[in-house]
């Protein structure tokens, strides 16, 4: 964790202030003067402000059903960011770990704890996003299982090297599936079904590994239970 991080998760401090007490050499690592903010610190470290050890308090995570037309950032842009949604302190301290487009709903994961989001959003960790998809055009029952294949060999996207990782594509109507993938290059989901001579319509994430939107409604936001968070320690 970076030092200003440590040391706003363990005090009332914004990030300017805990970056002004650095520069003032005001704060201590393992008896050592410590002023750049970007040093990486953990929990064994002894993390002192004017002689006075700091203890960060425990990490926060969260499940939120994003809306449309809100962004997965930290920073309001043309639309604001869905961190307005938890009515938490220090919300902007948090991050989202694996991001929706503006105009995708569903199940967002958002926490401050850097460890855990890595192996929600991490390649090498093959965690499952499933996707409830609209397309424009009508899938042929006939050829669905053609798709089926060609979804589970990988998807040549444009642009890219290598095919996508296998995928999981399911019948839910004539234009409606779910699809499961375990990557997420950027407009992945869109850029798959372009890529087979379609388009996306409407995106809505239902679930990530085993943590799913269930009932949530929209615009709302829930803490994770404990056997929530461990499915990705």
């Amino acid at each position: 964790m970076r030092l200003d991080k440590f040391i706003c998760k363990s005090t009332e401090l914004t990030r300017n202030e805990a970056k002004k007490l650095l520069k003032l050499g005001d704060v201590k690592v393992n008896g050592e003067v410590a002023k750049n903010p970007a040093m990486q610190v953990h929990e064994n470290n002894t993390i002192m402000v004017d002689n006075k050890p700091l203890t960060a308090r425990s990490s926060r995570y969260f499940m939120l059903h994003k809306v449309a037309d809100t962004i997965c950032s930290n920073v309001d842009e043309i639309y604001p960011s869905v961190l307005h949604f938890i009515d938490v302190d220090k919300a902007f301290d948090l991050h989202i770990a694996g991001r929706l487009d503006a105009d995708t709903t569903g199940l967002v994961l958002i926490t401050d704890d850097g460890r855990w989001s890595h192996n929600v959003i991490s390649p090498k960790k093959h965690c499952q996003k499933v996707y409830r998809v609209w397309l424009r055009d009508d899938i042929v029952t006939g050829n669905f299982n053609a798709l089926v294949e060609r979804f589970k060999a990988g998807i040549q996207l444009q642009g890219e090297s290598s095919l996508t990782r296998p995928a999981i594509i399911e019948y839910v109507g004539d234009n409606e599936v779910l699809l499961t993938i375990t990557e997420g290059k950027y407009h992945q989901v869109k850029r798959m079904f372009a890529a087979v001579g379609n388009k996306v319509i409407g995106l809505h994430r239902e679930q990530i590994g085993h943590i799913k939107l269930d009932d949530l409604p929209a615009g709302e936001w829930r803490v994770l239970t404990g056997d929530e968070v461990s499915a990705f320690v």
